[in-house]
């Protein structure tokens, strides 16, 4: 089979990528992104003999000679920032993603896999978990969340039009990883955070926010998943995260840390106040959204897609904290610990939160 996908070089697509050359149904891959690998990517980052990589970004580049020929298309493409202009987001996200749709019918793709998430789903409840018929509109306040329900919107438009195309929508949880630790921190955190406050017994406290439970799991179980889908035969919506539930119990755990109740709005004033000035760029929009998304019924994929993950959640959040201490990453543009220049000052002078 040949696969095309799109962000390929980011924290899901470097996984997408091995689990897809890992697999001997693959005859061939084309890694496409605004950049592609490092200068100094090995072998196993640039995906071995069978992969290809092109420069293309999809808000502008002409994809269709890209995409002829494949068997199935991965689209990973998103941009997080700036949180400050969210036209620019949606540019990339929205309008790309329609021209990655129009790309993958005029080149006649019968297959198409789309990194949805657990943000496009409407607020639902923390003691039970939803499956995939759970209503997609997002949550209104964060851009993330936004782009993500109408891209379903997008989705459920273009199976109408085209029901001979095998559509596949993957809703991960939060994903985390070792070497994704160094971009995580750039798009969420900012260039003030300490990498080495991740070591156990230097946070005393995490705060124990109502509705602060969320599921998350490993880059490599995601790229799995996306893997699974393009070779195979499944369509349809798939929930993926692992187990188990994370919590602020479980996050003191990893630390080293005590609990400690905190109102959710005090929090919220204070990460709007640092958003607002600047000081980091995850937005208190993005603050919400984690607060309002359901935990997620995980049934469907193991079931159907054949998924299970290897990682635990807390393996995932573990190997991501560790990251964080030891500045790790990949030699790809999203993921190198040197994208945000020496010290940080790119991100800096660039202005937290305002380019991408």
């Amino acid at each position: 089979m040949r696969v095309v996908v799109t962000g390929a070089t980011g924290n899901i697509g470097t996984s997408t990528v091995e689990a897809l050359t890992a697999d001997p149904r693959l005859t061939s891959l084309v890694g496409v992104s605004r950049r592609g690998p490092g200068p100094h990517a090995g072998t196993a980052a640039r995906g071995g003999d069978r992969v290809e990589w092109a420069k293309a970004d999809v808000t502008d580049s002409d994809l269709v000679p890209l995409l002829r020929g494949a068997d199935a298309v991965i689209h990973l493409a998103w941009l997080f920032q700036p949180t400050h202009r969210p036209a620019v987001t949606w540019d990339s996200n929205v309008v790309g993603t329609t021209r990655v749709l129009d790309a993958v019918a005029a080149a006649g793709v019968p297959a198409l896999v789309v990194a949805s998430s657990v943000g496009a789903y409407s607020p639902g409840p923390k003691d039970r978990a939803v499956d995939e018929s759970w209503p997609t509109h997002g949550w209104p306040g964060a851009a993330y969340s936004r782009e993500k329900a109408y891209v379903e919107r997008l989705l459920d438009a273009f199976e109408a039009r085209r029901p001979e195309t095998r559509v596949v929508r993957i809703r991960p949880g939060f994903i985390f990883e070792r070497q994704s630790a160094a971009q995580q921190r750039r798009l969420f955190a900012g260039p003030l955070l300490p990498g080495r406050l991740a070591r156990p017994g230097l946070v005393p406290v995490v705060p124990d926010l109502p509705g602060l439970r969320f599921q998350a799991l490993h880059s490599a179980d995601a790229g799995q998943a996306f893997a699974l889908a393009a070779l195979g035969d499944a369509r349809g919506a798939f929930n993926i995260a692992a187990d188990p539930v994370v919590d602020p119990r479980a996050l003191a755990g990893l630390l080293g840390a005590r609990t400690v109740r905190v109102p959710a709005r005090a929090v919220r004033a204070a990460l709007s106040a640092a958003w607002n000035l600047h000081l980091v760029p995850a937005s208190p929009g993005l603050f919400d959204l984690a607060l309002q998304v359901p935990i997620m019924d995980t049934a469907r994929a193991r079931g159907e897609l054949g998924w299970t993950p290897r990682h635990t959640s807390l393996d995932a959040m573990a190997a991501f904290l560790e990251g964080l201490r030891t500045g790790a990453g990949r030699d790809t543009p999203p993921l190198s610990p040197d994208t945000g220049g020496p010290a940080r000052v790119h991100e800096i002078t660039t202005g937290v939160g305002r380019n991408p």
